[in-house]
């Protein structure tokens, strides 16, 4: 951004699984924060909506030199809390988190005293984000005629009933170089993709697929865990994300550890991470065994299959009824799959 440019920055940062946005997302907000590439410092927000994606986003821009902190990194929920807005909705009260709760953040926003505001709002999955959510960030802007408003976004990866988007012209921008992947899992799951990518990683192993009954599919993971370890796998490297219901060892986390706890066992690098893609995206590890426990008729389902596919950098192994990968995702990718 021109420093000298009075022009409003209002971005839609659109790329595939593994195209580094959240990558850039981080980059940007440490650059406008310490005024790398304008000169001059700015009060930045960085917002999500899942938990997981939040707790990585303030580990790596909260740490370290505090000239290159944003003001703000957190989930939607976070931001009003940091407001003082009361959290009374229930997690399944769609009303009170889609409607209710952005109108009072709206009217937050309106009184936020200058010193409060911020210059730009960096938002990531946004395609996450309800329709009523972008009025209190952009109102939160000092200025809603020259305020930055950047959306990192992959449509495919819209995992949740809602379809919000910022009351303004967005540019779009468009990253279409898959870099996370080994080109091996880059191609498995390219029929679920927005658009061909240049795959840019290196070699791996083929991916892996393990047909069985959807009734038996977190058996057949937890032995596919068990097989990862014992190749020599180290268990940090190794998550278990299923499509349908939680794993038990997840549920018994959280509701041990509670969300923060559970969380802080993802980055403490001593065991398996066992998640849901729904909580995973944004995220990643060496090796993924994706559980596709569900039987393939929910809705939104391809893209929650696109998600776990492309969560693991270097080893994929799939553990799914054949006939459910085909309701999902189609006959070209089971064929794809099934040649391993």
């Amino acid at each position: 951004q021109d420093p000298n440019d009075d022009k409003d920055v209002i971005m839609e940062i659109r790329g595939g699984a593994g195209s580094g946005k959240t990558v850039l997302a981080i980059r940007q907000a440490s650059d406008l924060a310490s005024g790398r590439l304008t000169g001059e410092r700015q009060r930045v927000a960085v917002v999500c909506y899942s938990y997981g994606l939040a707790h990585h986003l303030q580990r790596e821009l909260l740490t370290g030199s505090t000239a290159k902190r944003p003001a703000f990194v957190g989930t939607f929920e976070d931001l009003a809390r940091a407001w003082g807005i009361k959290i009374t909705g229930s997690r399944d009260d769609s009303d009170f988190w889609e409607v209710e709760l952005p109108k009072l953040m709206a009217a937050r926003a309106a009184e936020l005293p200058p010193r409060e505001r911020f210059d730009s709002v960096i938002v990531d999955e946004a395609q996450d984000f309800a329709d009523d959510w972008w009025t209190p960030l952009v109102g939160a802007l000092r200025d809603e005629a020259t305020g930055g408003i950047f959306a990192y976004s992959d449509e495919r990866q819209r995992v949740f009933a809602r379809f919000g988007r910022p009351p303004l012209a967005l540019v779009p921008l468009v990253l279409d170089h898959n870099l996370r992947n080994t080109r091996q899992i880059a191609q498995s799951f390219a029929p679920l993709a927005p658009a061909s990518m240049l795959l840019r990683g290196g070699d791996g192993p083929e991916v892996e697929f393990v047909p069985v009954a959807t009734a038996d599919a977190i058996g057949a993971a937890d032995d596919q865990v068990e097989r990862l370890l014992e190749e020599g796998w180290e268990p940090k490297d190794v998550a278990l994300l299923t499509m349908g219901a939680r794993h038990p060892v997840q549920k018994e986390r959280q509701e041990t550890l509670g969300f923060a706890g559970y969380w802080d066992e993802f980055w403490s690098n001593d065991d398996v991470f066992y998640g849901h893609v729904l909580g995973f995206k944004g995220m990643e590890r060496r090796a993924v065994v994706l559980c596709v426990n569900e039987h393939g008729t929910r809705d939104r389902s391809r893209e929650r299959l696109y998600v776990g596919m492309s969560r693991a950098t270097d080893r994929l192994v799939i553990v799914a009824d054949p006939e459910v990968i085909r309701t999902i995702g189609g006959s070209e990718l089971l064929e794809r799959l099934g040649r391993h």
